[in-house]
Order: structure tokens, then sequence, then C-alpha cells
């Protein structure tokens, strides 16, 4: 039986000159108007403004379109903006066809725009061949839990537990370590603000101790978790030994970082005299009138900057962190002025690469400046050696703003500003399977449009958790997942898409090679009378198709990358190359 007809309404776009700089768009919506599935061919300047949104809506509605394409730029961006677009003109959204001329296209063939233009004809006839092969889909809706679970009670994660616990959810915090807090306990007197980190992590438990929404569990890990988004069962070791079961609608996980550790003898590490940042920090919040190590009075002290970031391959540091540590330069010149105020005639040296106290924060290198601290610019071919010599130690650096000119430096003291590493997490990794960035840190979908989401439906990531983060920035990303946990339990149920595994149980025989190339575990063995069988659980499916090459019987596909549609894909290419020729 010959397949009807369908009337697909195509929109491509011009965005703004990204794409009708390289591509003929109007060659592009000429050549597909005749396709017999074809009512409407369009271009539009911006398709995704309200002006072309609301145009494309009245058409929808006019031409009677039962399929919708719009050829533009990267579906991350503007997907669910024409999904919407597509349900407010009362057609399915999943009969709507995304197609990539921008990133695919205009963006990667600047100099040859006739090719740019065939190949835009080609992956938009491919588009609505798909289209043609579409059929109305419905959202999974799942029931929620009004609870949730934050891992980790350093600061981002005490404030994650508090604001949850505000709107009315329940929260149940786990902490690793005997006391809450993190690293905030350890960092004294904190800039620009001047907070003391024992009195903030104060404050903050004060308040969870309070809060009848809140239970705390400290000496505590994470072992096990099943279930799905919006009703997870999550198992959790407790200090005496004993294992509990806590149902949550969804999880954040805010474990913080690793402060890095300098190998031996870098920049002199191991050497009497030579303490990290954080240890100096304490220093000054014990001192009593005068600054002293080892029982005698410091009268100068060398900073060494980005020690442990921004670092290259080499022989002695095969696996580099190469990324900024953000936090090092703002902490380390708040540091200087915390001395000036102990004791204003104590010389100090800082030794950096570049100086990135970003934003507002510059004010406090300025004063750091002011107040008197020399800072020496090295080449990093060229680093600072630290050596000791006639009872002190002698920092030798080649300063680039006095032209290369050699300077050795006697210091009673001498800091490395250390940065950040991503916290070892193997057991947590283990339960959650959280994608990492290349830097070792969780990684979330996208930087700017999903920055705390992951790949795992439900699950959440804040603070350093996610890479190097002042302490503002932690807790601006724990109030995100917070906004997004919020947004999701509160409302009751949450919505996935209905593009999931599906399984022909006429030709599965149960082999379990879909569950072993599932790395979601959203595969189980049922039995349908004597037969038994592969089951999707839909929540748990991310619709990535790792189950469907594998499958000896053709048994599973993926609803929206059927096979039949795949291979319509195909045959819609190869017949537009044919006619190039």
């Amino acid at each position: 039986m010959a397949q009807k007809l369908r009337r697909i309404g195509v929109y491509v776009c011009h965005c703004g000159g990204n794409i009708s700089d390289y591509v003929n768009v109007e060659e592009v919506a000429e050549a597909v108007k005749n396709d017999p599935n074809v009512a409407v061919s369009r271009t539009h300047v911006f398709a995704c403004s309200d002006a072309a949104q609301q145009e494309i809506i009245d058409e929808i509605k006019a031409e009677n379109l039962d399929g919708l394409v719009i050829a533009s730029c990267s579906p991350k961006l503007h997907m669910f903006t024409f999904r919407s677009m597509a349900e407010r003109a009362d057609l399915n959204q999943y009969q709507y066809i995304h197609v990539n001329l921008r990133e695919q296209c205009s963006w990667v063939h600047g100099n040859d725009k006739a090719g740019a233009t065939a190949k835009g004809i080609n992956i938009l006839r491919a588009g609505i061949a798909k289209c043609a092969l579409t059929v109305p889909l419905n959202a999974i809706r799942i029931d929620t839990k009004p609870r949730a679970l934050v891992i980790g009670a350093g600061v981002a994660g005490m404030r994650a537990a508090i604001n949850l616990a505000d709107m009315g959810l329940g929260v149940f915090l786990v902490e690793k370590e005997a006391e809450p807090g993190g690293w905030a306990l350890k960092a004294g007197r904190m800039g620009p603000e001047d907070q003391q980190g024992t009195e903030v992590v104060a404050k903050l438990l004060k308040r969870i101790q309070a809060h009848e929404n809140i239970m705390l569990h400290t000496s505590a890990e994470v072992i096990g978790k099943s279930g799905n988004i919006g009703d997870f069962n999550v198992s959790v070791r407790l200090s005496n030994g004993e294992e509990v079961s806590l149902n949550v609608g969804a999880i954040i996980v805010s474990t913080g970082f690793t402060p890095y550790e300098p190998s031996e003898g870098e920049y002199g590490w191991g050497a009497p005299g030579v303490v990290p940042l954080a240890d100096f920090r304490q220093m000054l919040t014990d001192a009593t009138g005068t600054l002293q190590h080892n029982g005698k009075p410091v009268r100068s002290v060398s900073f060494i900057y980005c020690v442990g970031s921004r670092q290259t391959k080499s022989e002695s540091c095969t696996e580099p962190n190469t990324y900024c540590s953000r936090y090092c330069c703002t902490a380390t010149t708040h540091t200087a002025n915390l001395l000036n105020e102990l004791d204003p005639s104590i010389s100090q040296y800082h030794l950096y690469r570049d100086v990135r106290t970003y934003g507002a924060l510059e004010m406090v290198y300025e004063k750091a400046r002011a107040n008197g601290a020399l800072f020496l610019r090295w080449d990093p071919a060229e680093p600072p050696t630290v050596a000791q010599a006639d009872g002190r130690l002698s920092v030798t650096v080649k300063d680039l703003l006095a032209d290369g000119d050699e300077l050795e430096i006697g210091t009673d003291l001498v800091v490395l500003a250390t940065g950040m590493e991503p916290r070892e997490n193997d057991s947590l990794n283990s339960v959650f399977k959280i994608p990492e960035s290349k830097d070792g840190f969780y990684n979330e979908i996208h930087l700017k449009l999903r920055p705390v989401e992951t790949v795992i439906d439900g699950v959440f990531i804040a603070g350093a958790a996610q890479g190097p983060k002042m302490l503002s920035e932690s807790v601006a990303s724990a109030l995100a997942a917070v906004a997004k946990t919020g947004g999701l339990l509160k409302k009751g149920y949450v919505d996935l898409e209905p593009l999931v595994a599906i399984v022909d149980t006429d030709a599965c025989i149960w082999c379990d090679e879909c569950l072993k190339a599932c790395p979601y575990g959203a595969i189980e063995k049922i039995s349908v009378g004597e037969k038994e069988i592969a089951f999707v659980i839909e929540a748990m499916c991310k619709g990535e198709g790792g189950c469907v090459p594998v499958c000896p019987h053709d048994a599973i596909e993926i609803e929206g990358y059927r096979d039949d549609q795949i291979k319509a894909m195909i045959d819609a290419s190869i017949k537009e190359l044919e006619t190039t020729v």
C-alpha cells in the first residue's frame, strides 16, 4: 500500500547571515517545494523571532499542515522553541524535524557557496523524508517524590539543602566527613567580604539543625542507587555501619574539590618554610602580634602563583592540570592584604604568571599593590626555583617586567598558591556514572544552556565538583541546581522524551545483548507467557541507541529514529546526489 502523502511545512532560516552568507537559502527552499509531501516551502530571516513564529503558526493552521521542518541553527539552541511553537499551532511537537543548516553546513563550508547550497538541499531532503514518517507521540509523564538528596555538605551543599527545605521539600544532606563545612573550615578570613570561613559554616549549620525538613548524615557514604528521575532509591552507609534507603525525587551532587599536592621538590616543596596557601592563612589567623614560623619571626614572604594550575605536559608532569583554578589569584592577593594588616613591615614578593582577579575583585589586587606588595612576572618556560641558603630560603626568578633580569630573593617563607583538582570519588562515580570533563570534574550538559544538569535525568551538579570556582560562584551554581530541583519536584510530575527504545516482542528472544550495551541500565528481562523478552524502562532510557546495532534479531529500534526513517533519509540523500552528479 502506498504511503499517504503528508502536508509538510518547510521553513529555511537566513539566521541573520550566519546561514545565508554561505548558503543560497532561497535556492534551498525552491529545490524542495515540489516534493510530494511538501505543502509550503519558505524562508525567514530569523525563524526563531516572535513574528516569524506567529506567521508559521498561522500557516500551519491555514494550510492544515501535519508536519514541520525547520532548517536553521543547532537544535541545542531552538529545538524546544520550535516544539513549543508547533504545540501552539495544534501540531504534535514530535512531528517537527530540525535540520541543522548552520553548524553542519554554512559554518563548515564558508569558502564554497555552491557546494554548501547543494549540501543544504541534500540534508533538507533527508529531513523531509524523516518528517514524512513521523507519528504523533506523547511525553512520558513521571510522578515525582517531594524529597531531594544533597551529597556533600560544604558551603554549596549546605546552601542547597537550606533553600530546598525552605521550599517545603524534604532534604537528606549526606556528608562523607565527620564535620560539615568542607574547605571553608580551613579558609580563614575569606575575601573580599572578609568573612571567617568557620563563622559562615557555623551559621549555615545552625539553620540546618533547626530546620524540620532537613536530615543531616555525617560520616556517611552513598553506596547504591536505583530507580529513575522523580523516584530514586539511594542506599547510604551511616557512621555506625547501618545502611538506610532514601527515597527521593532528585539528587544534587556537590562533593567539592581536592587541593593540589605538589610533588617533592616542586617549588621547594618539602623544605622547611615552604607551605601551601591554606596553611599560611591559618598561620595569620593564629598569629597574635607578630608572625612567627618555627619560633622565628617572619620578615619576608614570597608567594608563588599557579602551583598545580595551567601546567604543561613534561617528563615530570605526565598528567598536567591545564585549567586555571580561578580562585588562587584573588585568595593570594587577599592574603597579602591580611598580612599587611597584621604587620606592614613584612616584605612581600608575589611571583605570578598572570593575575586573574576578574571583575570587581580587581580591587583586591590593586589594594595589595598600593600597600607595597611587589609583583614579579615569570615565564612558564622558566619558572621560579627555590633553594635553601644561609639558614633561609632563596627564590630565584627572571622578572619579565624587568626585561628578564634574574633576581635572587632571600625569604623566610615561601607560600605556594595551590590550585584545585577533581575530588577522588571512585565509589560515588561507580554509583552515578556522571560523565566527566577532560579535566576530570563532573560535566554539565551545556555550559550556558543547561549549566547544572547532567545526562542522568534528575541528577544535578553544583559547586567545585563541576570545576574550579570561587565560593560565591559555588553558591550561585548550588542555587541554580536548587531552582532546577525545585521546579522539578514542586510541580509533582515531569514529562520525559518519548524518543526511547522500542522492542519488537515477536522478534525478541532475550539474548541480553541490549542490556549489556545500555550504559543506563534501562533494559530488563520480563516474561510474556512462556517467552522471555527485553523490556525498556522508559524513564531511564535516553534513546542513544547503543542497543540497536548489537541486537542479532533486529528486534529493537529507537522511536523518532526508526529504521524506516533512517533508510528514507539515506534514500532521499542518494536521490539528491544523483540529480547533482
